[in-house]
């Protein structure tokens, strides 16, 4: 891995705040990983107090409306979240693609709106299992970033994309090591294309879908594999620092 890999904790519609403790808990331990770049991302609710408790760890958002400010009841703007003291922004998760039909171009949308706010962008793609058996996952994936990328210069120092097949997530089921490398490599390929060899070179792509303690360490020794994006198993500081850990054994070996 080029870069530190980089370990997000997506707490999806979970916490009030007696899970601060939890947030409390992985920043003290990720001072003892400092090869790994980690963070998380609460519920809009909590981002200001997780933020407020972190020093060390990135504190993002999981969504954004692409408007400035208006007449749009429960929204909010990237530049609400990133005043709470969000640094990032999911977009594209396949919970909000599937659950709120959004598009591709309402996506690419909001990653204007939120990099105009100073935010950086965690992008997310994936195929279902139709899609994957039909054997077009990696031209479905390609399609979906092409329509979702931004056309902004400088985006890609900004950007990263996570690949999460969406017959994977929160089921214990995970892609072959062969699916991961080769999806990987797709997406590289695509970055490479539109950003140039060098910024699109150096975007993470993270890899998310039943990402746990105990498979951490074999899926970010992939080539390509620059992090995960881990739901349900970042709840708690126990299940997420293993994978921490994972990551850290993997930069040793």
């Amino acid at each position: 891995m080029a870069e530190r890999p980089y370990i997000v904790g997506n707490w999806k519609m979970n916490g009030t705040r007696t899970m601060l403790s939890e947030a409390r808990a992985i920043d003290r331990a990720a001072q003892r990983y400092m090869k790994v770049e980690v963070a998380l991302a609460p519920p809009a609710t909590l981002i200001h107090a997780v933020h407020k408790e972190a020093e060390q760890i990135g504190i993002g958002a999981q969504d954004c409306h692409p408007g400035e400010f208006g007449a749009h009841t429960g929204d909010v703007s990237a530049a609400m979240v990133a005043d709470a003291g969000a640094k990032f922004v999911i977009l594209g998760h396949s919970e909000r693609r599937g659950g709120h039909g959004e598009s591709n171009a309402l996506i690419k949308q909001k990653i204007e709106s939120a990099l105009a706010a100073g935010l950086r962008i965690i992008l997310c793609c994936g195929e279902d299992l139709a899609t994957r058996d039909a054997g077009s996952a990696e031209d479905f994936v390609v399609e979906q970033l092409t329509a979702s990328l931004p056309d902004i210069a400088d985006a890609a120092e900004r950007l990263t994309v996570a690949y999460e097949p969406i017959w994977a997530i929160g089921t214990g089921r995970t892609a072959g090591a062969g699916d991961i490398a080769a999806m990987h490599e797709a997406i590289r390929a695509l970055l490479v294309k539109t950003y140039g060899k060098q910024q699109g070179g150096e975007v993470r792509i993270l890899y998310g879908g039943s990402v746990n303690s105990d498979n951490a360490r074999e899926i970010l020794a992939i080539g390509e594999v620059g992090g995960a994006l881990v739901g349900g198993a970042s709840l708690t500081a126990e299940n997420f620092l293993g994978i921490v850990v994972g990551a850290s054994e993997a930069m040793e070996s």
